[in-house]
């Protein structure tokens, strides 16, 4: 007899696919769930989670899989589950809501909604019985049930106050102010009160990465030399890539660490925060030359072939889960003495133990034998308290590494999200692009265009402008359009810019300005004295505004990944130093405004808004690179060495058709130049719309780039 399932059988989503065969009569959000609600006249019970969420599984084995649980739901609700990763639209909204209602936020987010999608109640996870101070769930289904039937008139007065809150957040109405260069300094200054001397990153457990915060602070080093703030960043970057927050076999950061040290993660693995720091630490070895970011850096990217790569068809996938099950925390991940002496020999497993801290007594509470692995001891310590030379314990721990992930890979593999979002592809692209021109990483950069290529041929209808989903995980399940957002849109700008760049192909420019026009038209606030992009389609039909969609908004701090407004704000104005269009900086410099009053409140947490404040406060600096000789790689790498983020460098290897793939500034002066008519590998560096006359030298381009670099 077939398991029984629910309406979830239709869903596309690898999170809501997990839940088809649970007793609950979950809805997708949309038209009909509402409908329902109102023809049943029943509240509505809002899950949002995801598939790589381990307390999101945790609470649909604990309450949803329960028939008791069902039986109540299904009696007093309609529910709707989402998805985040594919509905981030619906997520961010309801999670302002339940962080005003409760002071909480996170996933799973629980939501209690009017028939028509308002929110009157929330939390996040509910155990299945009284513990922890917390009411059961079952508990809080009643009380709301109840509270819905016979005290409506504080429900309603609940929803009415909550949408209140969503209609004032991050509509930043009524608070534009001038755009001040200033903000750049306050908000570098902001990092470091809350920066943690000891183990680096900003503030205490838990402690997330910040990566725009830290290209922030590291540009600000490269101009002003401010000794603290290079302290920052090394520490902060050399900490999180020798903890457990690291996966020392495999590559990759996990998603964020539970205690300051950075020693226990939350094991998941994100495509975005590997993207954004894979550029950390490629920046990081561009401003401070050493040879362990740019180690870090390949290894992100070992990783990130090896397992979110669509090898076959170009695409980077979404995620790696935690977990195997729910009994476990890690343990995929982690090791006790004696697994790791299973695999590896007496010599091995010395050298092992102590470069890894491999104890008797390990960092998960679940399994107290389990160890986390981080860098304890450097290879000269271990040699040391071996009593080998360094070479033989480098040896000793290149074939333990090799030794325990092989081993690891024989264990059950937490399960990896295969679905393609256009947005985090983009932020992937641009990342394996930045890396491939700085380490001269050949495949890193085909496989990047190969990617972007797809997103260009699969995500974008005419008609019907960008997706936000090229392709789900589960083969079986059915097509859907997801409607692009804002992030998908500048995120694909920045990646067609930097596909450009690194090719010279003046198709790719073309389709950053075709896409960021179509930005404008769909997102951007038509009142000019207002400002700004919302984070969906001003011109969505009605019938898409379901529960708090109708609400507007403006994102502005980085959460998780960078916010939509000023990622939009650095794609037009980099469009801006190609074109001279000044649409593209009118545009940004009102976005721009519209934040302004309450960027330094944000600080570092909008750390984004800082980089794209740096575009718009200071002139952009364009190398351009012609020819493909052994002096013309020199001249690219010695343009590609420094770091500044309003920085580009573009390579042209065919001087007979330089003309045809430059945009319309650079096309005005750099193809009637003399040198390039004698067929010379030259350099040209353009500032502020005005061009130096070609360089040949590697070091004299060097020497202008700094000037151009650090100029007040």
């Amino acid at each position: 007899m077939p398991e029984a399932t629910n309406s979830l059988t239709h869903a596309s989503s690898a999170y809501l696919r997990s839940a088809m065969h649970q007793p609950i009569q979950w809805h997708e959000w949309g038209e009909e769930a509402f409908a329902a609600a109102q023809r049943e006249n029943k509240p509505i019970l809002l899950d949002i989670g995801a598939v790589w969420c381990h307390w999101c599984h945790v609470m649909d084995r604990e309450s949803y899989e329960s028939a008791e649980t069902a039986a109540i739901v299904n009696r007093e609700f309609i529910a709707v589950k989402v998805d985040r990763d594919e509905r981030p639209d619906v997520d961010s909204r309801y999670q302002l809501a339940v962080s005003a209602i409760s002071g909480t936020g996170g996933w799973p987010l629980t939501v209690f909604l009017t028939p028509d999608g308002r929110p009157f109640y929330g939390g996040t996870y509910f155990p299945p019985v009284d513990q922890w101070g917390r009411p059961s769930f079952t508990k809080i289904l009643l009380a709301i049930a109840a509270a819905y039937r016979e005290r409506r008139d504080e429900v309603l007065k609940s929803a009415d106050e909550a949408m209140n809150v969503l209609s004032n957040a991050e509509s930043f109405a009524g608070r534009q102010t001038e755009f001040s260069p200033r903000l750049v300094g306050v908000m570098v200054q902001s990092a470091l009160p809350i920066f943690d001397e000891k183990n680096g990153g900003f503030g205490s457990a838990p402690k997330f990465p910040h990566p725009a915060a830290l290209d922030l602070l590291m540009d600000w080093y490269v101009r002003t030399r401010e000794e603290r703030v290079a302290t920052v960043v090394t520490t902060t970057l050399t900490k999180m890539a020798q903890g457990g927050v690291y996966d020392q076999l495999a590559g990759g950061f996990h998603r964020y660490s539970v205690d300051e040290h950075w020693t226990v993660p939350h094991f998941e693995k994100m495509s975005y925060d590997n993207s954004e720091l894979l550029k950390n630490y490629v920046h990081g070895y561009q401003v401070f030359g050493f040879e362990f970011y740019a180690h870090v850096a390949r290894d992100i990217i070992r990783w990130m072939d090896e397992w979110l790569s669509d090898r076959a068809h170009g695409g980077f996938y979404a995620s790696q889960d935690a977990d195997i099950t729910l009994d476990d925390d890690g343990d995929y991940f982690t090791w006790t003495r004696d697994e790791a002496k299973a695999v590896l020999t007496d010599d091995e497993f010395e050298a092992a133990a102590l470069h890894y801290d491999i104890e008797p007594a390990g960092e998960m509470h679940h399994n107290p034998a389990k160890n986390v692995l981080w860098l304890r001891a450097m290879p000269e310590e271990v040699a040391s308290r071996l009593g080998v030379d360094v070479a033989k314990a480098l040896d000793l721990l290149a074939s333990a590494k090799t030794k325990l992930y092989a081993a690891r890979a024989q264990r059950p593999t937490p399960f990896v999200d295969k679905t393609v979002y256009v947005s985090w592809n983009a932020m992937c692209v641009s990342a394996y692009l930045q890396a491939a021109q700085v380490l001269q990483l050949d495949h890193a950069r085909k496989f990047a265009l190969r990617s972007l290529d797809r997103i260009l041929s699969e995500a974008w209808g005419d008609d019907r402008g960008l997706a936000h989903v090229i392709a789900y995980a589960d083969p079986n399940a059915g097509e859907r359009f997801i409607r692009g957002m804002l992030d998908d849109y500048a995120f694909t700008v920045l990646a067609c810019l930097d596909a450009y760049e690194v090719t010279g192909a003046i198709s790719y420019f073309n389709f950053a300005k075709r896409t960021a026009d179509q930005m404008i038209a769909r997102f951007a606030d038509a009142d000019p004295k207002s400002g700004g992009f919302f984070d969906t389609e001003s011109s969505l039909e009605e019938k898409l505004q379901l529960g708090v969609l109708s609400t507007r908004r403006k994102p502005f701090q980085d959460s998780p990944t960078p916010a939509g407004n000023p990622s939009a704000t650095i794609a037009l104005l980099r469009l801006h130093a190609y074109t001279n269009d000044t649409k593209y900086r009118e545009v940004a410099e009102l976005t721009m405004a519209v934040f302004a009053g309450a960027a330094e409140q944000f600080g570092i947490y909008a750390g984004t808004y800082g980089i794209a404040a740096t575009w718009l406060s200071r002139p952009h600096t364009q190398v351009v690179v012609v020819g493909e000789d052994a002096n013309a790689a020199e001249l690219l790498q010695a343009a590609l060495a420094p770091f500044a983020v309003n920085k580009s460098v573009v390579h042209l290897t065919d001087s007979e058709a330089v003309a045809q793939n430059l945009p319309p500034v650079l096309a005005e002066t750099v193809p009637n130049l003399p040198a390039l008519k004698e067929k010379k590998s030259v350099a040209i560096v353009c500032t502020n719309f005005a061009c130096q006359p070609p360089i040949e030298r590697p070091q004299e381009l060097s020497n202008t780039l700094r000037e151009a670099i650090t100029a007040k």
